[in-house]
């Protein structure tokens, strides 16, 4: 649909719910009643197997499946997926990065089967791999082949399905890894600079049709609580993304140079304390991204009040429908030219905005490019200087924080009055069946077709080829997410990325406190005649290591020793570490929902090796019900969203290890 003149009232955004857990089965019946409700367009969550290129009986996928996604194996669940729904006009977003390529490929062979032209697919692949090695860490491949993926990915799909957006370029991860405004523009539009040169330098688009892959590139950004710069803020990021496509690429068309975006608003600002505080939250953050007409998302999803509490459930989902619903059709905002042209207010922000970043992409630049600053570690170390600057204004009281370290007095929730009820818990049984079903798949296929597609695929890797065309291919023989890129690690490696923890320093107010914990664990080190360690480790393939990183940048400011080697580690991995290094305590972060089935994996494996008098405690998102069921099987302490004070934090855990070595 074209956009509409300036005097003709804006049509809406397409409105998604991010959605998808369990089995192939209960996505599909979600995905068609919430498509019944109004909802214009899919948003599809996969499972951290499937984002991270595993089948769900590897061992790294034990008790991750089915639990933040939806897990899709091979082309019979993708069938089952997208079962009654027409392909040709749906329009899809699949939040996928590493395996993108794949998951599009498995996408297109079922849209084969359903008879829809590939000229009529619509929707878009994230596919955007340099935030997940700063922010959600499912990467699989090392930087270069990973981009050489992207590269393929969109020169494929710029010729054979022009509709589609094959790359989803993500601020929205970097916003809670901790970057400022100015950083999420400039780290964002650093990575669209690297993926087009890299499809320009790679040769796949004639020089005359480069435009046509500029038109195709979307953005996908964050909306926070500071709703008046977050509108500043994509306002700049549209006269930035025009200013580059311009003059860096030669794109003379102004309609292939318009800022195409979507977003879901920021999830890092949701509380676990008096959650329903959330729905005006997630309200106000999806003003910063529709007031402003020339910079007004095309694609809006929003989260659901109890997401800081666990997995929502469809009538929380729907609520957060028709917050957009709400907006969009019963307000007057979609019937005005852009209500903030003329503002000399809103246009100074906007300037200092678009200087910082265009300061910020030119360092960047000067690096070698975004790649070249993801593997320094350059990029990284600066989210994590400044959300450990974020927290520390949360600490100190300067950010205020409604009900969590302002004005937290409360009445009893009646939204939470169902205690576990109120979010959805995935059935352990839903492992169990994945992994029969995928046994059964591949007992079942042709062998020969699926081998001779590996091998093709694994030739091709080695070749400049574009991989598509043999990715399909597996699609189609019926080759599993965990054999499609198992063949690429055997060509392309594996990476693990810096975790930008030694970037990060401690200031102001929260130093004095810091000073006093310090003094614990020096005394503590004395007592037992070596200095404290901490092991702190991120178990199972969840890859939100922000809080991970910050827990080990604060144990490190007050005195421990810190063992933390980042994320996707195995409960039998973490114990080998610990007892290897000798720590006097293991902080295990956990926030996909895998806690009962890996931090217990982690004390039974330390009592196994003779290291019972170690503490383990835990992190994450864990419901009370879980809490005490952790502290029965041995965790020493649980901690939640609402134990924000990192300090205080560092100070029960010295009490901890003194009582596990009989010290007073």
């Amino acid at each position: 649909m074209p956009y509409p003149s300036d005097h003709e009232r804006d049509r809406p955004w397409v409105i998604r719910t991010y959605a998808g857990h369990s089995s192939a089965e209960k996505s599909n019946a979600l995905y068609r009643r919430n498509l019944a409700k109004g909802q214009t367009g899919l948003s599809v969550a996969f499972d951290l197997p499937t984002q991270t290129g595993y089948d769900p009986d590897d061992e790294l996928a034990k008790g991750e499946v089915g639990k933040v996604g939806v897990p899709v194996s091979h082309i019979g669940d993708m069938r089952t997926l997208f079962d009654g729904i027409p392909m040709a006009e749906a329009n899809t977003s699949m939040t996928i990065n590493a395996p993108a390529m794949w998951l599009l490929a498995l996408y297109v062979a079922v849209a084969d089967e359903h008879g829809a032209p590939r000229a009529t697919l619509a929707g878009t692949t994230q596919n955007d791999i340099v935030k997940e090695y700063l922010s959600r860490g499912t990467y699989v491949f090392p930087p270069a082949p990973s981009m050489r993926l992207i590269t393929d990915t969109i020169a494929w799909s710029v010729a054979n399905i022009p509709k589609w957006n094959p790359i989803n370029i993500c601020s929205y991860h970097l916003q809670e890894a901790g970057a400022t405004p100015a950083q999420e523009l400039a780290y964002a539009l650093s990575t669209a600079i690297g993926v087009l040169d890299s499809v320009r330098d790679s040769g796949q688009v004639p020089a005359e049709e480069f435009g046509d892959v500029v038109a195709r590139i979307s953005f996908f950004v964050n909306a926070g609580l500071r709703f008046v710069e977050e509108m500043c803020k994509m306002r700049a990021f549209a006269r930035l993304w025009d200013e580059i496509t311009r003059e860096r690429y030669g794109v003379e068309n102004p309609k292939q140079r318009r800022l195409r975006y979507g977003v879901q608003v920021n999830s890092l600002g949701l509380t676990e304390a008096q959650p329903e505080n959330n729905v005006q939250r997630i309200v106000l953050e999806m003003l910063a991204v529709t007031l402003s007409r020339d910079a007004r998302a095309r694609a809006v999803q929003l989260p659901a009040w109890n997401e800081a509490l666990g997995l929502p459930r469809p009538w929380d989902q729907q609520w957060a429908l028709r917050m957009q619903q709400v907006l969009a059709y019963e307000t007057d905002l979609l019937e005005y030219e852009d209500i903030f042209d003329g503002s000399r207010v809103v246009e100074a922000k906007v300037a200092e905005l678009v200087e910082n970043a265009r300061a910020e992409i030119d360092r960047v630049q000067e690096m070698g490019g975004a790649v070249a600053a993801v593997e320094s570690g350059y990029m990284k170390g600066q989210l994590v200087a400044a959300l450990s600057e974020r927290r520390r204004k949360m600490e100190s009281g300067e950010l205020v924080v409604v009900g969590v370290n302002k004005f937290d007095t409360t009445e009893p929730s009646p939204l939470q009055a169902e205690g576990a009820a109120a979010i959805e818990t995935v059935d352990p049984q839903v492992e169990v069946d994945a992994i029969a079903a995928i046994r059964q798949w591949r007992a079942g296929r042709d062998a020969a077709q699926v081998q001779e597609s590996l091998a093709a695929l694994r030739d091709a890797a080695k070749t400049d080829t574009n991989l598509m065309e043999a990715s399909i291919a597996c699609a189609k023989a019926g080759v599993t997410t965990g054999e499609w890129a198992g063949a690429l690690r055997e060509v392309f490696g594996e990476f693990r990325a810096p975790t930008g923890v030694s970037a990060a320093a401690v200031s102001g107010e929260a130093a004095t406190e810091i000073a006093a914990v310090r003094e614990r664990v020096r005394a503590a080190g004395d007592d037992l005649g070596t200095r404290l360690r901490m092991l702190v480790g991120k178990p199972g393939l969840d890859g939100h290591s922000n809080g991970a990183e910050q827990v080990a940048v604060r144990a490190r400011d007050v005195g421990f020793e810190v063992i933390y080697q980042g994320i996707r580690l195995t409960p039998a991995q973490i114990v080998a570490a610990a007892v290897q290094e000798g720590v006097h305590v293991v902080g295990l972060s956990v926030l996909s929902g895998s806690h009962l089935e890996v931090v217990p994996a982690v004390v039974d494996g330390l009592r196994a090796a003779g290291a019972d008098d170690v503490p383990v405690v835990v992190g994450g998102i864990i419901p009370p019900e879980d809490a005490e069921a952790l502290r029965a099987k041995g965790v020493a302490q649980v901690f939640t969203p609402k134990d924000y004070k990192l300090t205080e934090m560092m100070d029960e855990i010295v009490t901890l290890v003194r009582a596990a070595h009989g010290l007073p």
